[in-house]
């Protein structure tokens, strides 16, 4: 077992067998890793069981832990995707000839070295490494120790399968000290690995933002919220709402809290709280909320800067939209948030309001995805403002570099 140290100086040192693939190249890799995911799915389910034998956090995150053959066909077919999409380095974003004649170029590059450090999913393992390949990057992976066996056997299967078609795979590292000093240890690695890339729980977010010296992209955290202005049309609101919360409840994008203004709220509260318990939907409510409908479980301050991740919705009435934006602007991740209204002032007022990685109009939250938007895989959501914000795809995961060609020119 290689120290982390070692892994991650060792991805470096091969840095330049990706940054300097052929795109050709890049999608052979690709689908060499897909075919042999596949060709090997029992010895992957095999160490996969393993894991989720030893695990003990409970059902849900065993389900997230768990390989069969159909999510290894899922994770290979992700892989066989990513052919498809456009290598991005190597776009010129920028040219002109300067004052003095001199030619510059803003050139696409890869970043460099990416670490990324996750929780349980072993998808992500194969994820990570497919976006590295495709965008010009090495990588260096650290996932929990609930998914290490699964982890090293998917990460062994992929590079050798990559060495088979003839490329030296060692651009790829995965470190398997899952000790708390180790993960520590990585996200300090400053000038081997260029940024580290959390993806988990909102307590493993702050872990890395904490430690972390390499410069971080946060990822992920999602307390998304569905607001209800006075001007909604109920038949449009109740289906984004009940998508949003409940198509997949242990996702970043789903929606974890309903704003609602007072007079649709009067109208139209009982409507809404029958439609989310016909989904087995639990409402904790503030107090307002409570005086319409006295049955309502009383929301604690706690609720409304919750992510649930569950079948439980926190609901606040407001009073109007600057009300709203100010409350998802205080309690919210800076995820994605929706508003449901005829009005397009309202929306306008919202929409440049909130400030979030991605708001809606007449739209569910579960929208925000790297597929969904039209830009194919993603190493995750990103909710802060440098760099990149939202789904993170292959642009996002490379920088830029200025060229600049001359014909003897000097400074005066």
């Amino acid at each position: 077992m290689l120290s982390v140290s070692d892994a991650c100086l060792r991805a470096k040192a091969n840095a330049d067998v990706i940054a300097h693939a052929s795109e050709e190249d890049m999608n052979r890799m690709l689908a060499a890793a897909a075919d042999a995911l596949v060709k090997n799915a029992a010895y992957i389910i095999e160490e996969n069981k393993k894991d989720c034998e030893a695990c003990t956090r409970g059902d849900q995150f065993v389900d997230r832990l768990r390989l069969d053959e159909k999510r290894i066909g899922g994770i290979a077919a992700g892989l066989a995707k990513l052919q498809e999409l456009q290598c991005p380095v190597g776009e010129i974003l920028e040219e002109r000839t300067l004052y003095n004649g001199l030619l510059l170029k803003r050139v696409r590059v890869p970043i460099g070295v990416l670490g990324i450090i996750y929780e349980a999913r072993p998808n992500v393992t194969a994820d990570a490494i497919g976006l590295s390949i495709k965008s010009g990057n090495a990588v260096v992976l650290r996932g929990s120790k609930d998914a290490i066996r699964s982890n090293i056997a998917v990460t062994e299967v992929i590079k050798k399968a990559i060495e088979k078609a003839g490329y030296d795979p060692e651009f790829i590292q995965l470190i398997e000290d899952t000790t708390r000093e180790g993960a520590t240890q990585f996200m300090r690695m400053n000038g081997v690995v260029d940024v580290i890339i959390p993806r988990g729980s909102a307590g493993w977010m702050k872990n890395a933002v904490e430690n972390a010296t390499v410069p971080i992209i946060e990822t992920g955290t999602g307390n998304c919220h569905v607001y209800f202005e006075k001007s909604a049309d109920i038949s449009k609101a109740l289906p984004i709402l009940i998508n949003a919360k409940t198509q997949r409840t242990s996702v970043c994008n789903a929606c974890e809290s309903l704003l609602i203004d007072e007079s649709f709220a009067k109208e139209h509260l009982a409507e809404i709280c029958a439609a989310l318990g016909s989904h087995g939907v639990e409402i904790v409510a503030c107090e307002k909320c409570r005086e319409i409908m006295p049955g309502l479980a009383p929301a604690t301050e706690e609720d409304f800067y919750a992510e649930f991740l569950a079948l439980k919705i926190s609901v606040k009435i407001v009073n109007g939209v600057e009300e709203a934006v100010a409350h998802i602007n205080r309690y919210g991740t800076h995820h994605s948030d929706s508003i449901v209204t005829e009005d397009p002032a309202a929306a306008e007022k919202f929409l440049n309001g909130v400030d979030s990685a991605a708001v809606y109009w007449n739209a569910s939250t579960r929208f925000t995805d790297g597929f969904e938007f039209g830009l194919g895989a993603e190493m995750g959501i990103s909710t802060q403002k440098l760099h990149a914000r939202g789904p993170m795809g292959l642009r996002e995961l490379t920088s830029y570099k200025y060229i600049v060609v001359g014909d003897g020119q000097i400074r005066k």
